[in-house]
């Protein structure tokens, strides 16, 4: 059974070293640093961080896919058309979701204490179809996903297995795997494109940003007030499974308007029976296989509107 550690941004004050070492002595961690794309192979700084006691192995996933795209193109081309679609998919959903969480916050912001009560049971009827839409969204990205391991069988390809062999044999020989944030999206691709959740098996796994938000069952894309302009949560694809009743809100003090009741309580309902947990800088929420403990600090949204908090041995779930 998997053990698994999720964290906040590491940038400032990086803890992962020191919550391996409370979770494993010593060891080999292989480490994803996919979600960095071009700075993949940058890992001097990962090793300098976890020291003489671990040897930090990449997996290379981002320079392992350009080496099978170049060798075998007609699974690049299948690949570039699964994405299109994909993104299509994507953008009949948001078109939806646009207008159908722009009624759930309009009806929540009515005060009139006159129709107050009328308008609660419009929302929380609002609240149920937004709440259908994402998992209509997330139903067909997995029926594509399906269609297309099913069509091309990645697997059976030589140059796939040989590239999937070497990752396996790599993970194989390590006691952890981390993997670390960046783009959440060219991540999970290369996490699935290799099959790496087959793979894990009961090494410990710690993962941070948006690493923590691919282990979840359902990554949410999320920003109150982006630079674009308006912003709605989204179900964006999902992830590895690995975390159980847990979505993760990496930067959320800085991303969300964590001041708002109204935004907050949408927020956490839309998302129930999972907890939305906010993994800002020192969070850390620890899976032994059974239950969750939330470290102190570590806050998660209620269906009220507020943010909760307790000490190391509560669980959120």
């Amino acid at each position: 059974m998997t053990r698994l550690t999720l964290l906040g941004p590491q940038r400032r004050n990086p803890c992962v070293a020191h919550v391996i070492k409370t979770r494993q002595e010593s060891g080999r961690v292989a480490v994803v640093t996919a979600g960095w794309e071009e700075r993949e192979s940058e890992l001097d700084e990962m090793r300098a961080h976890l020291g003489e006691h671990f040897e930090t192995v990449g997996l290379g996933l981002c320079a392992r896919a350009e080496q099978l795209f170049h060798e075998d193109p007609e699974l690049l081309t299948a690949l570039q058309a699964h994405s299109d679609q994909r993104l299509r998919l994507l953008e009949l959903y948001r078109l939806r979701l646009d207008h159908a969480a722009d009624s759930v916050y309009a009806l929540l912001a009515d005060v009139d204490e006159a129709r107050a009560e009328l308008s609660r049971l419009e929302a929380d009827d609002a609240l149920r179809a937004v709440q259908a839409l994402d998992a209509r969204n997330l139903q067909r990205i997995s029926e594509l996903q399906a269609r297309f391991d099913e069509r091309w069988s990645p697997e059976t390809r030589p140059a796939f297995a040989d590239a999937r062999a070497e990752i396996a044999e790599r993970l194989a020989a390590c006691d952890v795997l981390a993997i670390a944030g960046g783009h959440v999206g060219v991540l999970l691709d290369r996490l699935h494109l290799f099959g790496i959740r087959a793979l894990i098996g009961e090494r410990l796994v710690v993962a941070w940003s948006a690493g923590a938000m691919a282990c979840t069952e359902r990554v949410l894309l999320f920003h109150d007030s982006p630079p674009q302009g308006r912003g709605h949560a989204e179900m964006y694809a999902p992830g590895l499974a690995l975390a159980p009743g847990l979505v993760a809100l990496p930067h959320a003090r800085t991303r969300l308007a964590l001041h708002d009741l109204r935004r907050v309580s949408a927020l956490a309902r839309r998302c129930a029976p999972a907890t939305c947990v906010c993994l800002d800088e020192g969070s850390r929420a620890d899976w032994d296989g059974k239950a969750w403990s939330i470290a102190p600090g570590t806050r998660w949204m209620t269906a009220e509107g507020t943010l909760a908090e307790h000490a190391v041995g509560s669980a959120a779930t």
